[in-house]
């Protein structure tokens, strides 16, 4: 059977990004967040928020400016807390363990761009998914790069550009990041 381009991307597989559907959806979300995001009511503004994701845990809290290309590829853990300003870009599955605390700013990024300009041009994408573990805590500013695997307990320093996967009980800075310390 033949796969769909929802299909071919979540997989991180070559597909179309202008087909109709993500098209659809891409406005759909930027509409729905345009509403969410100005809502005062935390508790409010949070369900709503939940209801366009594929899944998180109990005690889920993100301030406003949420912002994502899709929500069906991210999926979070128990107790989650988000700062303002979070950018998720999820062509490939977002996935954050239970316990985790994002500072203001945060970007975690799936898409991967060909380096070829024939393919650049053809509008062709790829992407590659994000896994973060339990018990993280991120300063502002972190961007996180596509195909990064983070550990459990993981604290990432602000301002740090993660580009590649790293162990548990780690403390990481930099650009790009480097293991500070071993917790």
């Amino acid at each position: 059977m033949k796969k769909t381009e929802r299909e071919k991307m979540t997989a991180g597989e070559a597909y179309q990004q202008f087909d109709p559907e993500l098209i659809e959806r891409r406005k759909l979300i930027r509409q729905q967040l345009k509403e969410i995001n100005p809502i005062v009511d935390n508790e409010e503004r949070n369900r709503r928020f939940k209801a366009l994701l594929a899944d998180t845990g109990d005690d889920f809290f993100v301030e406003s400016e949420f912002k994502f290309d899709y929500g069906f590829n991210i999926h979070i853990g128990d107790h989650f807390y988000g700062n303002y300003d979070m950018t998720f870009l999820d062509t490939c599955p977002i996935t954050i363990g239970s316990h985790c605390y994002f500072g203001p700013n945060i970007g975690l990024y799936t898409p991967v761009h060909p380096l070829d300009a024939a393919a650049r041009n053809a509008d062709v994408e790829l992407g590659k998914p994000i896994t973060i573990g339990d018990s993280c805590w991120f300063g502002g500013r972190v961007t996180v790069l596509p195909g990064v695997t983070l550990g459990n307990e993981v604290v990432v320093g602000a301002g740090s550009v993660v580009t590649k996967s790293f162990p548990d009980k780690v403390v990481i800075a930099g650009n790009p990041a480097r293991i500070i310390k071993q917790l």
